[in-house]
């Protein structure tokens, strides 16, 4: 049995599967995070560390013989987040996380820096790990001084199961220390931002064992024999590895919290001034890049709060059938944006309002600006050399046929449906612990899953969207002048 936990921003899955690679069970447990200023977002450790105790117990008692057969655990998680501990290895400050923007000003001076974005392969976004210690140096000089070691969220939940300090290439990549092209920590660039690289973990590639589970825990969770953790992979790479989306003309979209197109790449070819992440996967030999929209379905989650419905209540009030392109433009900046702008100022509006217009038009709208954004990644990906003729579709907004057909028919591309199923990050990080367990090839492993459907692209209102899309575009610099 192998196992594979996803650490997500707003809880963790786990996901039991056997030795075929077939599902058989999962957990979720939720947990919160803290907004203590505007732009800052952080998380407590402790609560991972909850949420993973409760997961295990839960799946203890629902599959204790399939758990006492556990041979491998993999982890994905959110990345750039920025764990500190002192030389006891406690922690010494509440993590900052990828959604936090406090460090702005830290994050433009180090993409000033010559070499940076050459060695690292991305413009330095303020979400970045390196920013943040910056900024920590800055801000809170003690925390600064006592810290011995820097981990990313999921390294610190596999140090809590094995006493192993260690990360992997693909979440790495995501700190601005790496040197993506080599995969290996970038002295230059860590001089930049003051950190040493003895306060870094070594690095494995997510396919490699870093460490075994503690004894503590074999026993607490009834499992039987040794249990290999193996690197595991930033939530993007490990979703791709669920996927399948290894090589070159693979991709997908991923309408979660936030939206991201990601294309397989098989070298390494940034080009930072689109604004795309170019990244290690999170297997050897393998890149991927990537176009970010900072709020997805974390839109509309915060108009259906606003509104104190749900999201499906929302979506349910809009007609089965795609309709033509609002006429309300809804930027969905609220938490700032990443491509194609780098811009961690610019907030969120509606342009167009009217007193007819009703709920369900806004709501129509907010769904509309997230697909015009992320066509700003596609349009950015494909400047990079990305052929993508068509893209799986993943994450929690798939689950609304009109977003999916609204979507395809922005990006003017299919978009496929997978059948029902575990193919996500959680997928991803158990076929990862497979490999680094048995030794198997990963591109045997990291197949694509079955497709139930293909949304085509709706040809009666494809024109009218692109000439929307047009529209859109030319709303960030008016906007961007007045805030």
């Amino acid at each position: 049995m192998y196992l594979g936990l996803d650490l997500g921003t707003s809880g963790l899955r786990a996901l039991l599967v056997d030795a075929g690679g077939k599902p058989l069970g999962s957990t979720q447990n939720a947990y919160s995070t803290s907004h203590p200023h505007l732009g800052w977002s952080e998380q407590n450790p402790a609560l991972w560390v909850a949420a993973c105790t409760r997961a295990l117990e839960e799946l203890k008692a629902r599959f204790p013989q399939q758990l006492k057969a556990l041979k491998g655990i993999g982890i994905s998680g959110h990345m750039h987040g920025a764990v500190l501990l002192d030389k006891a290895q406690a922690v010494l400050r509440p993590c900052i996380l990828w959604n936090d923007t406090r460090s702005s000003e830290q994050a433009a001076l180090l993409d000033q820096t010559k070499g940076v974005r050459e060695l690292s392969g991305n413009i330095v976004f303020p979400g970045f790990t390196a920013p943040k210690l910056m900024w920590v140096k800055e801000n809170e000089p003690e925390n600064f001084a006592r810290t011995e070691t820097v981990l990313l969220p999921k390294d610190y939940l596999r140090f809590w199961l094995s006493g192993e300090l260690k990360s992997e290439m693909s979440d790495a990549a995501g700190t601005c220390w790496l040197d993506v092209g080599t995969r290996s920590w970038s002295n230059k660039i860590l001089a930049h931002s003051g950190v040493n690289q003895s306060q870094l973990p070594a690095l494995v590639e997510g396919s490699e064992v870093a460490g075994t589970l503690k004894a503590e825990h074999l026993s607490a969770w009834g499992i039987e024999q040794p249990v290999v953790i193996v690197g595991g992979g930033a939530d993007n790479a490990a979703t791709a590895c669920g996927a399948g989306v290894m090589n070159e003309g693979q991709g997908f979209v991923s309408l979660g919290t936030s939206g991201v197109i990601l294309a397989a790449r098989s070298s390494f070819s940034p080009q930072p001034e689109t604004a795309v992440h170019t990244f290690c996967h999170a297997v050897p030999n393998r890149w991927y890049q990537m176009g970010v929209t900072m709020a997805a379905t974390d839109s509309l989650n915060w108009f259906a709060d606003i509104c104190s419905q749900t999201p499906e209540a929302l979506t349910n009030e809009l007609d089965i059938q795609l309709k033509a392109p609002s006429n309300i433009h809804f930027l969905p900046y609220l938490s700032g944006e990443r491509t194609p702008h780098n811009d961690s100022v610019i907030r969120g509006a509606f342009v167009g309002l009217d007193i007819a217009h009703t709920r369900a038009d806004m709501t129509h709208s907010i769904m509309q600006g997230v697909a015009f954004s992320l066509r700003q990644s596609f349009d950015a990906l494909c400047a990079t050399g990305a052929d993508l003729k068509k893209l799986l579709v993943v994450g929690g907004g798939a689950n609304s046929r009109l977003w999916v057909e609204m979507l395809a028919t922005v990006l003017n591309v299919p978009l496929e449906l997978p059948e029902e199923g575990d193919f996500g990050a959680a997928l991803g990080a158990a076929r990862l612990a497979m490999c680094g367990a048995i030794g198997c090839d990963p591109l045997d492993v990291m197949t694509a899953p079955k497709i139930a459907t293909t949304i085509h692209p709706n040809k009666k209102h494809r024109a009218a969207y692109a000439t929307a899309y047009e529209k859109f575009k030319t709303i960030y610099p008016a906007v961007r002048a007045i805030q």
